[in-house]
């Protein structure tokens, strides 16, 4: 037993030290896993390397070689390549799951099927072949900042870049062996590909409060609002009758001065739309409803 336990701990770093030596930092992960060695955040001790603060696995990644030769000592570990610290963006390609319907594709389908789609090839690069599927390592383009991502290329594509890691050659699991299947040179990733992980820029919330209002106008804009949200039968007619009824019954509050006009027609606008309506049928509507309430609304002393 302790022979071939030494001999895949050697392996295994030999596999730790190469990865370090492409500028690639690596983690231990636990022998036989895909699961990172170490404790996890509630149980850090919060001494060593984790007396400032807890470090996650990317932040411990390292490519330094004695730090590599004291850890897999002790242990056979496996590898990780800690993504985003290397520079890399791994696509990740799965098979179909055994519960899902027959002709489902699986990862390199759906690569495959997103090339033909935007009319692009892939450049060659460094492949490794993983326990159930393969892994793309592609270099990320200067000044770009990707994070992992989930079938957001498509079905069982995941990538792996700033957040992640993924498992390296040499590694084993239950599922089988990690191993190079194509030792290229490691290509940078396609532009194209990178605009479609590009994170769009969120636009600040625009923050809906009521700044002079009552908690009786929030209330009854939210009420109405759910109204609104659950109408889905009737058609179209019947939809939007109930979209103009709700916003008659907010519109008071707004002709009272308890909760401005921009607010209520944001709401409601949303509401309405989320049930399919059209968005400039909905606009008609609610600034119809709101225009004669407000003019002929009963003093608040009255009502």
């Amino acid at each position: 037993m302790t022979q071939p336990t030494n001999i895949r701990r050697a392996s295994l770093l030999d596999a730790a030290l190469h990865a370090a030596g492409r500028d690639w930092p690596v983690i231990a992960l636990h022998p036989g896993t895909k699961r990172p060695a170490g404790h996890p955040e509630r149980a850090c001790p919060r001494t060593g390397r984790c007396t400032s603060g807890h470090r996650t696995p990317e932040e411990r990644a390292t490519t330094d070689p004695d730090l590599i030769h004291a850890a897999w000592a002790q242990r056979p570990y496996n590898v990780g390549i800690a993504t985003g610290p290397a520079g890399l963006l791994v696509i990740d390609l799965d098979p179909v799951k055994p519960e899902e319907p027959k002709g489902a594709p699986d990862g390199a389908t759906s690569l495959q099927a997103l090339c033909e789609r935007a009319g692009q090839v892939l450049p060659d690069t460094y492949r490794v072949r993983t326990a159930r599927g393969e892994h793309l390592y592609f270099t990320t383009p200067a000044g770009v900042r990707l994070k992992c991502s989930v079938d957001r290329l498509g079905p069982h594509i995941d990538t792996r870049a700033w957040g992640g890691y993924v498992v390296a050659p040499a590694s084993t699991t239950p599922d089988g062996t990690y191993e190079v299947a194509h030792d290229a040179p490691v290509a940078e990733l396609p532009h194209w590909l990178a605009a479609l992980l590009s994170e769009p820029v969120k636009p600040a919330p625009v923050p809906v409060r009521v700044h002079d209002g009552t908690r009786a106008a929030r209330v009854a804009l939210d009420r109405e609002c759910a109204v609104i949200q659950a109408a889905t039968e009737g058609g179209p007619d019947g939809r939007n009758a109930i979209l103009h009824k709700s916003a008659c019954k907010v519109a008071r509050f707004v002709a009272w001065g308890d909760i401005p006009r921009h607010v209520v027609e944001q709401a409601i606008q949303g509401a309405g739309e989320s049930t399919g309506l059209p968005s400039a049928e909905c606009r008609t509507t609610i600034r119809s409803a709101l225009d004669w309430v407000i003019a002929h609304a009963t003093p608040r002393e009255t009502a």
